[in-house]
């Protein structure tokens, strides 16, 4: 499940930093104030929806153009990139890929393997949860026009702009996907990425924006602890999550108060 949906499901989360690492971890690097968050645009034709994301929904469109592959034990050539903050070997080893993960040699700590190995859609969909709980898994595959995905290998510095002053057309070229237009995969898509406006929605539209900012109003630092890197990972923010959707040019927003 994509962190987005877990929130809007539940939006206070019961110590965060120890039960719901994979939520947490998208938060790291907040401070108190107002910050951007995810967006993603989807576009719609008879035949073809489109998806384009920027980082931190590229494991959302990876999944979603990956449910949408017919043949689930057929296999397909994946390239792209794994990057996590501990050694996750094990992990890799026990989804049967032979990776070797290299650690980085700067100040922050990561480990990263460059993938180039062929996968199908049971095994892709199985590593896409594994993975997300604390890497960040940036695959491309092109199995036709109407069946592929493309992510960059790099993930971008965080935004300092200010929330008006979002340049998402530019944020957004991180990942895109495209998958056949039927039921099934539109459904699979509102049900993913926007759980909350499913009955907001037309019957008809073109194309539709989701933006995720977050206003933080509190940071709840744990006790007994000197380390000024592990107190910004413990720290448990306190704020809103702000959900603004814009469907052909109309406006819907909703708002969350969250414990993250």
């Amino acid at each position: 499940m994509h962190f987005l949906k877990f929130i809007v499901d539940t939006p206070i989360l019961d110590d965060p930093a120890q039960k719901h690492k994979n939520v947490h971890r998208h938060f790291y690097r907040y401070s108190k104030g107002d910050f951007i968050g995810p967006a993603l645009k989807i576009s719609q034709t008879k035949t073809k929806l489109t998806l384009k994301g920027s980082h931190e929904y590229e494991d959302l469109i990876l999944e979603i153009v990956t449910n949408g592959i017919s043949s689930p034990k057929e296999a397909f050539e994946i390239k792209g990139k794994l990057i996590s903050g501990s050694d996750i070997s094990e992990m890799i080893n026990k989804l049967g890929f032979n990776w070797n993960l290299k650690k980085s040699t700067g100040q922050t700590k990561n480990y990263s393997v460059d993938i180039i190995d062929n996968s199908n859609k049971n095994l892709l969909l199985e590593s896409i949860e594994a993975f997300r709980k604390n890497s960040y898994f940036l695959i491309s595959f092109n199995i036709n026009p109407n069946c592929k995905v493309t992510t960059k290998k790099k993930v971008p510095q965080p935004s300092k702009k200010k929330v008006e002053d979002d340049d998402v057309n530019k944020r957004i070229q991180f990942c895109m996907g495209y998958i056949s237009n039927t039921e099934r995969n539109y459904n699979y898509i509102i049900e993913n990425a926007l759980p909350d406006f499913q009955s907001e929605l037309p019957t008809k539209w073109k194309s539709l924006t989701i933006f995720n900012n977050y206003k933080i109003s509190e940071i709840e630092l744990p006790k007994n602890i000197n380390n000024s890197k592990l107190l910004r990972i413990l720290a448990i923010r306190k704020g809103k999550l702000i959900r603004t959707l814009d469907i052909d040019g109309e406006i819907i927003e909703k708002q969350y108060s969250i414990v993250v």
